[in-house]
């Protein structure tokens, strides 16, 4: 008798059709997803619902946020919830509980037959569905959000450890991308960086993409950024804004200490929770800022625009982004950026003409370059009118479409399947 740790799936939506109109179909596997916060289910969540809009059949596989498996269907996302338990080092992060789930996953595909399977995490879920979708014949795609530097202070690695764990996690991920037919990353950096650490496949970067009609620059002036402000309870002063999780991999220490050394009255409004908030509160008191840091917390999706809409400059002192989705936000919504100069940040900064680099470590360096922005308005204006202009190289429906195009270019090439100790195609 075989006892069953999850729930059924149920059978596909739709009947599959000759090709002329045959509708296409991803089950996406990542190890987080939404009410997780953070930037990789963040962007699962936008791709699944962006490639629902555009009338593909969507499934996602991933951890129940409460611990109980079910299947629920979202905005015309069809998520497949698996058992899982607390991660014990993240407090908004659940892990699937291995026991169970490969048979689920053969029976998913089974039913589903999906023209490609697109793996957002290489942990335990995208792991166990890359291989099982390899199995049924069906090409895997991967996006990597990966860096070993946003793991290591969850996991409390010693700093000793760091470089030989690091080491581990890069082959660790090079083995799990090695097997599948297409693997994607958000940025050019972010492709070098799998490159530098031996990865030989080809990678291709597809930026995360922003909603230009969501995020977008404040209408009707001052008047109307005051009264933002007065809704979210702000101050109405001159603003840096950082949207992002409190923890220790985001830096928000150095952004603190930068507005204890601008020589302009600015104000540094936090969006965002984390392990890190007590600490940074701490040091915005020892730093005699107290009252120029505001803390808003989680913010609402509702609300989020608003967040951008309010603040006069955009500030990000990360060194392990592999883009930024915040960033490119903020750019959208008309702010100029100063960003560490480091990993991907680069890539959504042209110096002088949008915002400024800093070097990554220096409050001082970040403190010069928001006063040289907020010093003259009419620059300010054209520096994020500029941002403006570049995200819209990033525009969230031209990702989309070329995900879509993925899954239809792999799903004809088709899977090379071991046979034997041989290798057929499908």
């Amino acid at each position: 008798m075989t006892t069953s740790f999850l729930p059924e799936p149920p059978p596909a939506a739709e009947v599959r059709t000759a090709a002329a109109g045959h509708r296409t179909t991803v089950l996406i596997g990542t190890d987080t997803y939404p009410p997780d916060v953070n930037g990789a289910a963040y962007f699962t969540a936008r791709l699944a619902r962006g490639l629902v809009r555009r009338g593909v059949a969507v499934h996602v596989v991933c951890a129940s946020p409460d611990g109980r498996p079910h299947v629920v269907e979202r905005g015309g996302v069809v998520e497949h919830r698996l058992r899982s338990m607390s991660s014990l080092v993240h407090d908004s992060v659940r892990l699937a509980l291995p026991l169970g789930v490969r048979g689920h996953l053969d029976r998913l595909l089974e039913r589903l037959r999906p023209d490609a399977v697109h793996i957002q995490n290489h942990f335990l879920i995208g792991r166990m569905l890359a291989s099982a979708a390899r199995a049924h014949g069906v090409p895997v795609v991967a996006t990597n959000h990966f860096m070993p530097e946003n793991l290591f202070d969850y996991v409390h690695v010693p700093g000793s450890l760091r470089p030989y764990a690091a080491r581990m996690a890069w082959r660790d991920l090079g083995a799990v991308l090695s097997r599948v037919d297409h693997v994607t990353t958000p940025t050019p950096a972010a492709a070098r960086l799998l490159w530098e650490q031996g990865f030989t496949r080809p990678v291709e970067p597809v930026s995360c993409g922003i909603d230009l009609a969501r995020f977008r620059p404040v209408e009707g002036g001052e008047e109307q950024r005051e009264r933002i402000r007065a809704r979210l309870g702000v101050p109405d002063r001159t603003t840096v804004v950082f949207v992002g999780r409190l923890d220790e991999e985001k830096r928000a220490d150095e952004l603190i200490r930068a507005v204890a050394r601008t020589e302009a009255d600015v104000q540094l409004v936090l969006a965002g929770h984390g392990a890190y908030r007590r600490r940074l509160e701490d040091l915005a008191a020892s730093e005699g800022v107290a009252d120029r840091v505001v803390f808003l917390g989680f913010v609402a999706h509702e609300d989020l625009p608003d967040v951008y809409r309010a603040a006069d400059v955009f500030a990000i002192a990360g060194i392990a982004e592999l883009q930024s989705i915040a960033t490119l936000e903020a750019m959208a919504s008309g702010l100029p950026v100063v960003a560490a100069d480091a990993m991907a940040l680069p890539h959504l900064v042209e110096e002088g003409a949008n915002g400024f680099l800093y070097p990554p470590g220096s409050p001082e360096a970040l403190a010069a370059r928001l006063d040289e922005v907020v010093a003259d308005e009419a620059r300010r204006r054209a520096m994020g009118a500029h941002s403006r202009e570049m995200a819209s190289a990033h525009r969230l429906e031209d990702s989309l479409a070329r995900f879509e195009r993925i899954y239809r270019e792999a799903a004809a090439e088709g899977v090379s399947l071991p046979v034997g100790g041989f290798a057929v195609s499908r």
